[in-house]
C-alpha cells in the first residue's frame, strides 16, 4: 500500500527561512539562540531526524541566526528553534522573522549581497553562508532545493558586488573598533593590546590595530600554536587562553571573538585588573556572540565595553552615500528571485510531468503488444501499423476530448483555452 501521508506531506513541502538579526533583536537575544560550531551539527541531524524537515541549512554569526529548510510545516521550525536553545516560543517569537518561499529566496540574496548587514556590502558574510552550506552538505541535510538557492545566492552576490561595488569603502567593523578605541585614548600607539581569540574576526580587527603601531600586541587563544601563528604576522606575542586572568592588567584595549558557548572574562576578572592598574581604563570590544565578556562589566567605572551592536552605530555613516548603489542591487535581486521561484515553480510541475509520460507509455505498451500479437498472426504489416496509430491516437486523445465534453459551459472556454496552448493548435480560441 501506497504511504499518502508520506506522499501528501512530501507535496506540502515548501522553502521557508527564520531569524533573528541585528535588526530584530539585541545581543542578548541573539546569543541565546545562536550555534556555536560545535553544536550545529547536532542541531541540523535534530531537524531531519524529527522529520521537521526534508533539508536544512543554519547561518549563525555575531549579527543573525538564520535557518533555511524545506519544510511541509513551517510553524515546527520556530517551536524547534526555541525548544533546541531550552527557550519557550514566546520567547523568541517577539523578534523573529518568518519568510516564506520568494521572501526567503529575497532574503538569501541580500544578505550575501552584504545589503542586510550591520556594515552595508561587507564581504564576510558571503564567506559564512558558504560555510553554513558546506556543514549542511556534510551533515547530509543539503538537498536539492536548498543547494540550488545557496549556489544561486553566491551567483547572485558576485554580480552584485561587481556591478555596483557597493563593498567599495565600507566601514569596517574592525575600522570603527579602532575608531571608538581613539575616542578613548589620544593615540593608539601608545597603548597595549590584547586580542582573546585567533579566528577570521580577530585577524581582520588586528590587521587594523596593528597599522596603528600599538607599543605591544599579544594574542591568547585555546591553541597557542594558532595565537603565535597570527602574533608572528604582526610582530606580536602569544599565550595560551589560561594565562588570560594574569595578563589581563597589562593592557590597555581588549578585543574578543571566540565560539565560546558561555562568557570567558568575568566581572571579578576585571575588577582584579582594574585594581592593578590602579584604575587606569581598559577599552574592551566584545565581537562574540553568544558574548566573552560578561555584560555587567560594562557597569564598572574604569571599564570601557562595547558589543557588535554599539559599533554599528560607527558604521552607519557612509550608508546615505551608498543609497544609488542599494537601488541597482535591489534590482538585481528582484530579477533573479523570479528566476529562482520561476525554476521552483518547474520542479513543482515534476511529478505531474512524470505521471503523463507514465501514462503514456502504458497506452505505448499497449498497442505495441496489440500489434506484435497481429504481426505473429501473420497479418498485413501496413494494416498493422495503421490500426497501431489510429489506436494509439485515439487513446492519447480521449481525455482530453471526454473532458471537453463532460466541462460545464463555463469551463469549457476556459478548457479549450488549454488545451489550444498544450498541443500547440495556434487557432483562435
Amino acid at each position: 500500500m501506497p504511504d499518502h501521508s508520506f506522499r501528501n506531506k512530501i507535496n506540502r513541502m515548501q522553502l521557508f527561512a527564520c531569524g533573528v538579526n541585528h535588526h530584530t533583536a539585541p545581543v542578548a537575544i541573539r546569543e541565546r539562540v545562536a550555534f556555536p560550531a560545535d553544536i550545529l551539527g547536532r542541531a541540523l541531524s535534530d531537524v531531519t531526524g524529527r522529520a521537521l524537515a526534508h533539508e536544512v541549512a543554519i547561518l549563525s554569526t555575531c549579527n543573525r541566526t538564520e535557518v533555511y529548510c524545506n519544510t511541509p510545516e513551517p510553524e515546527s521550525m520556530v517551536e524547534w528553534m526555541a525548544e533546541f536553545h531550552s527557550l519557550k516560543p514566546r520567547e523568541v517569537r517577539p523578534y523573529l522573522y518568518t519568510l516564506p518561499g520568494d521572501q526567503a529566496v529575497k532574503h538569501a540574496f541580500r544578505v550575501a549581497s552584504g545589503l542586510d548587514s550591520m556594515v552595508l556590502g561587507e564581504t564576510q558574510i558571503l564567506g559564512q553562508m558558504k560555510q553554513a552550506a558546506e556543514r549542511a552538505k556534510e551533515a547530509g541535510t543539503l538537498g536539492l532545493m536548498l543547494n540550488k538557492l545557496f549556489q544561486r545566492t553566491f551567483s547572485v552576490a558576485k554580480e552584485v558586488r561587481t556591478a555596483t561595488e557597493i563593498g567599495a569603502n565600507t566601514v569596517s567593523m574592525s575600522a570603527a573598533a579602532v575608531t571608538l578605541a581613539e575616542r578613548i585614548f589620544p593615540s593608539v600607539s601608545d597603548q597595549a593590546i590584547l586580542f582573546v581569540g585567533a579566528g577570521e574576526m580577530i585577524e581582520l580587527v588586528a590587521t587594523h590595530f596593528a597599522a596603528r603601531n600599538p607599543r605591544r600586541l599579544m594574542v591568547v587563544n585555546r591553541t597557542v600554536e594558532r595565537a603565535r601563528d597570527l602574533a608572528n604576522r604582526f610582530g606580536g606575542e602569544a599565550a595560551a587562553l589560561t594565562a588570560l586572568p594574569e595578563l589581563l592588567s597589562e593592557f590597555d584595549i581588549v578585543v574578543t571573538s571566540t565560539a565560546s558557548p558561555l562568557p570567558i572574562v568575568g566581572l571579578g576578572m576585571v575588577e582584579r585588573a582594574l585594581k592593578l592598574r590602579k584604575h587606569r581604563p581598559i577599552f574592551m570590544v566584545d565581537l562574540a556572540v553568544p558574548r566573552d565578556i560578561e555584560a555587567e562589566v560594562g557597569e564598572l567605572d574604569d571599564a570601557f565595553l562595547y558589543t557588535v551592536d554599539d559599533l554599528g552605530e560607527v558604521v552607519q555613516a557612509g550608508h546615505d552615500a551608498r543609497h544609488a548603489k542599494v537601488e541597482q542591487a535591489e534590482a538585481i535581486i528582484s530579477a533573479s528571485v523570479h528566476e529562482f521561484m520561476h525554476w521552483v515553480g518547474a520542479r513543482s510541475a515534476v511529478p505531474t510531468v512524470r505521471a503523463l509520460r507514465d501514462h503514456g507509455e502504458r497506452l505505448r505498451r499497449h498497442e505495441l503488444e496489440k500489434a506484435v500479437k497481429a504481426l505473429h498472426r501473420g497479418d498485413d504489416p501496413k494494416g498493422v501499423l495503421e490500426a497501431l496509430s489510429h489506436g494509439l491516437l485515439n487513446k492519447l486523445l480521449h481525455d482530453p476530448s471526454h473532458a471537453m465534453n463532460q466541462a460545464a459551459s463555463g469551463e469549457r472556454e476556459e478548457l479549450a483555452r488549454l488545451i489550444a496552448r498544450l498541443y500547440n493548435l495556434h487557432n483562435d480560441l
